[in-house]
């Protein structure tokens, strides 16, 4: 399945909610990313513009745009950016790809 990578950050009402009751966030969210047939590789608390950096595989990007709304809905996170991932060796391909098409395009102005 493909690799996902989604940055958040808490809202108030979310850093509120984390101290009112702390929780391990990876077993909360499991039965979500379950409904979708997804799966939570790692959760990573942060420091910097993202408080947390959640690794997962879903069969589409559709899954996580679905997780993604559920979450934000809530008002749990402030802002919430997933994006996809390839490992070295899936990007390798994906290169290959773009060089064997790559003299069929024609820049603007050209």
């Amino acid at each position: 399945m493909p690799t996902f990578i989604t940055y958040g950050s808490f809202s108030n009402e979310g850093c509120k909610g984390l101290i009112a009751k702390p929780e391990d966030r990876a077993v909360a969210l499991k039965p979500m990313f379950d409904a979708v047939g997804a799966t939570i590789q790692n959760i990573y608390f942060t420091t910097g513009s993202n408080d947390v950096i959640v690794i997962s595989e879903a069969p589409d990007g559709t899954d996580t745009v679905t997780l993604g709304m559920v979450v934000a809905a809530s008002g749990a996170m402030s802002s919430i950016e997933t994006v996809r991932a390839w490992t070295s060796a899936e990007f390798v391909e994906i290169a290959q790809r773009a060089g064997s098409i790559a003299s069929s395009y024609s820049p603007p102005g050209s």
